[in-house]
């Protein structure tokens, strides 16, 4: 069945995986040969329906397109706001610059004073000028003055001195400062070409499918979140759980509930899109909570319950490498926002492999 739609599948399949090595950057690869024109009799055949083990295979590449995508934006959301922060330090070492410079100026333009003043006196030492003077008292107060007077200048030559070494340390650190937004900047690029090659090939994937195809691919998915989730319930990890939710932690379940129906846009903090860790601390932010930006770094740097205890507010953050996150609504669901293509929905909490649950308030 080469020619039929199984054959389709197959080859889309086949091409899918083919794109994500040949894409890689600096492999070269010969242009395709033409497709020949089919028979007429292969073209009159109507291509047999893909079987549910073909549709079960598009299913887990899809998945797994989809979760590297999600691996990617956390990078670029990471960069992105890894970015922000160097932005905003260069900026702060700037002014540092210009302040030391003003305060350079400021110091020479007090020893050019204090050197002119030295040249009307006719730069003549103390005893010179204890000799030529007709009143020795009148000379010993100018001494005391003209000794006041070094120990100035010392003190805004030394001060010259430590400003024109701090000049020079920011001068290194906005250099520093510089190479780092330069290397985010690259690894934001890298990201985001990542992203869009992931979700060009998945959605290329889902072409190859027929409308009865894609809504048996639509059930397959559900029936396998249904069984993962029955599963999960089954362990009893939820019997007996009666946690119920901060005064942040309502806040906090309401704004995502209110996103429902929005679509998933990488890298989205809403309000008319949302990413997965966007929706999440956004709906915290809107609580009164900053949390981490990333699924990965809400994972790294918020508070572990255990998956027994969680309530509703709480985190739920999916996979080994921490690629997902959902916020728990109750009743063993979450609120979320799936991937590309999908909008904000609820599912249901053991849908996905659970690595863990964090609390933004605890």
């Amino acid at each position: 069945m080469a020619t039929g739609k199984r054959g389709l599948i197959t080859a889309a399949l086949t091409v899918v995986c083919a794109v994500t090595v040949l894409s890689a950057p600096g492999t070269a690869f010969a242009a395709p040969a033409p497709t020949p024109d089919p028979s007429p009799s292969a073209s009159a055949t109507r291509p047999a329906p893909a079987t549910n083990k073909e549709l079960e295979a598009v299913r887990q590449r899809l998945e797994e397109l989809y979760h590297d995508a999600a691996v990617a934006t956390d990078a670029y959301n990471a960069a992105e706001e890894k970015a922000d922060q160097q932005s905003a330090q260069l900026v702060a070492l700037a002014k540092k610059i210009t302040a030391g410079r003003e305060r350079l100026a400021e110091l020479k333009d007090r020893m050019g004073a204090a050197a002119a003043a030295q040249y009307r006196t006719g730069g003549l030492p103390p005893e010179a000028q204890l000799a030529l003077s007709d009143d020795p008292s009148e000379f010993l107060d100018g001494t005391g003055r003209i000794r006041q007077g070094e120990r100035a200048t010392g003190h805004v030559l030394t001060e010259i001195t430590r400003t024109q070494q701090d000049l020079e340390q920011y001068a290194k650190d906005a250099s520093a400062q510089w190479r780092k937004l330069e290397a985010n900047r690259k690894a934001r690029a890298a990201a985001r070409q990542r992203i869009n090659q992931r979700i060009t090939e998945a959605e290329e994937l889902e072409k190859q499918l027929e409308k009865e195809e894609k809504e048996r691919l639509a059930r397959l998915e559900r029936q396998a979140a249904q069984k993962a989730q029955t599963a999960w319930l089954g362990t009893g990890v939820l019997d007996g759980s009666t946690a119920g939710a901060s005064e942040q932690g309502k806040k906090a379940v309401e704004f995502a509930a209110a996103q429902q129906g929005k679509p998933y846009v990488w890298g989205a903090e809403g309000p008319d899109s949302f990413d997965c860790s966007g929706l999440t601390s956004q709906a915290w932010a809107s609580a009164g909570r900053t949390i981490p930006r990333t699924s990965q770094q809400q994972w790294a740097q918020l508070p572990h319950v255990d998956v027994a205890d969680m309530r509703p507010g709480d985190l739920v953050v999916y996979f080994e490498d921490a690629s997902h996150v959902g916020m728990y609504i109750g009743d063993g669901m979450i609120v979320h926002a799936p991937r590309p293509g999908r909008t904000v929905t609820v599912a249901g909490a053991g849908s996905m492999p659970i690595l863990g649950v964090v609390r933004p308030d605890a």
